[in-house]
């Protein structure tokens, strides 16, 4: 087969599973038709959801949305079209870690999953041979995922400031993403909405964790693993890598793969973990009732976890030890970082180190006030540290910043009345994990996530315009019966109806 007639089997492929789709729709009788009363504030429709983040966890919560019928909806994305999420930017693994037959974000729709969109352009075999989903294609699955179902996203997009109103709307303040002149910085243009998910994934509400001995060295000479990070500039370099994470061990091959000189890594733990303790219980039943969990229950488990640590993927490791000049360091963790002229000086418990350059894979933290774009809510928000106090062999800071979260998935307040409206803030991302468990930023429970957290806005906005739809009720007049069933002699109304008796 020449590159044309694969191109054109690909793309009938594609269109055939696209009409598929549209007729799996229409069995369901989906979407539902739309039935939120439109509102208006200062002469514009106030949108019924805003999304910040139109990423996979984005995507999926609008699709439920529209499914539902609630379809006055837009979402806003910092990165470029296409590029949203980290599968592009900052993450830099071969494949995903996740089974391949997982549904992800399909919402039960069989002609909406990866392997739906994979057969239809490469076949049965290929997916039978096919170990691992390529990184690359799933940002492409994802990409006709937002097209096929026609989802609004705004890109070149980021959120300067959440702010509430007196009226329980909400006001994004919005700023181009790379704006290159300190004007264009400043324009901040609004939008109005009655409900806002933070849709913002592994960041969280917080970002990249960077330990206290990172401010010890200048800027030019370290990045953290999510960071843009010129891997080509590391050619014939010395390059460190703190951690000994999934995306410790995909950094270092990057720049080992780049052509680095050499690549130390350091790993606090004096051994490596190898069994993920989460795997092991993966069902319905973590999914559905986690979120039901008494609270000491779901402390347990998420401290359980983080203290077991997820390991690296065996193919992250081997990716790595193939390479000769790769060192791993266990029981190194770092205890003093200088720079001395050109190069970083870093200290051990087990020796001393010269590199060129420092990659920081230490992960991401969840507290609120560290992002402007959320100063206005922080103060008000409820963390599970000011509801929930652990016995001191459970202590975790990372759990305790994390928002404790209702069962729409949105905020409460740390003093009641000081925010009312914040019950309308919806948290869909990684700090939402101790109040639901994983449903709002990993793929296999994504679909699981979304459709809780679309369900419990459907119910608020329904709620909101009780009036309205009670209005509507008395209002409606389509008579089902036309006066033309019966006839004048057979309409003596007042006999009783006699049934016949068995």
């Amino acid at each position: 087969m020449n590159a044309t007639n694969g191109t054109q089997t690909m793309a009938s492929g594609l269109a055939a599973l696209e009409a598929r789709l549209r007729e799996d729709l229409s069995w369901l009788d989906l979407p539902s038709p739309a039935w939120v009363p439109p509102r208006f504030a200062e002469n514009e429709r106030v949108l019924d959801v805003a999304i910040v983040g139109g990423g996979m966890a984005g995507l999926t919560a609008a699709a439920e949305l529209r499914l539902l019928g609630i379809d006055n909806i837009l979402l806003f994305d910092q990165a470029g079209a296409g590029e949203e999420g980290p599968w592009v930017t900052y993450a830099r693994m071969n494949t995903l870690r996740s089974p391949k037959q997982l549904t992800g974000p399909a919402l039960r729709l069989p002609a909406l999953t990866f392997r739906a969109w994979y057969e239809a352009q490469f076949g049965r075999a290929q997916w039978d041979a096919l170990n691992k989903i390529p990184r690359g294609q799933w940002m492409d699955y994802l990409r006709w995922y937002r097209d096929v179902l026609a989802l609004p996203v705004t890109n070149d997009t980021r959120l300067a400031l959440l702010e509430p109103r007196t009226d329980g709307l909400w006001t994004l303040h919005l700023q181009p993403a790379a704006a290159e002149r300190a004007e264009d910085a400043a324009r901040t243009p609004t939008v109005l909405a009655r409900h806002v998910i933070l849709a913002t994934g592994r960041e969280g509400l917080g970002g990249a964790y960077l330990p206290p001995i990172a401010g010890t060295l200048p800027a030019p000479f370290y990045a953290h693993s999510s960071d843009a990070i010129d891997f080509d500039a590391l050619r014939n370099k010395r390059v460190g890598v703190v951690g000994g994470s999934a995306s410790a061990f995909d950094n270092a091959a990057v720049a080992l793969e780049s052509g680095a000189a050499r690549v130390d890594m350091f790993i606090r733990r004096s051994d490596m973990p190898r069994i993920n303790k989460l795997t092991g219980i993966g069902s319905p039943g973590l999914v559905h009732g986690f979120q039901h969990l008494p609270d000491e229950w779901k402390w347990r488990f998420l401290h359980y976890s983080a203290q077991s640590q997820t390991p690296a993927p065996r193919d992250s490791v081997l990716r790595v030890t193939r390479h000769a000049h790769a060192h791993l360091h266990l029981g190194s963790p770092l205890l003093a970082a200088a720079v001395e002229g050109d190069e970083i000086v870093l200290d051990t418990p087990k020796g001393t180190y010269a590199l060129d350059y420092l990659i920081f894979a230490t992960g991401f933290h969840s507290e609120i006030d560290t992002r402007s774009e959320f100063a206005s809510i922080a103060p008000h928000v409820r963390r599970w540290r000011d509801r929930f106090d652990p016995s001191p062999e459970l202590a975790n800071e990372e759990l305790a910043a994390s928002p404790d979260l209702d069962s729409n998935l949105a905020f409460q307040e740390r003093v009641p009345g000081s925010c009312p409206s914040l019950r309308h803030i919806h948290c869909f991302n990684h700090a939402a994990s101790l109040s639901h468990g994983k449903v709002a930023g990993d793929i296999p429970a994504i679909s699981d996530g979304a459709q809780r957290l679309a369900r419990g806005i459907a119910s608020l906005l329904f709620d909101a315009d009780r009036e309205q739809h009670f209005a509507a009720l008395q209002a409606f007049d389509k008579a089902e019966l036309l006066g033309d069933e019966w006839t004048d002699a057979d309409a003596d109304m007042s006999r009783p109806v006699v049934t016949s008796e068995l």
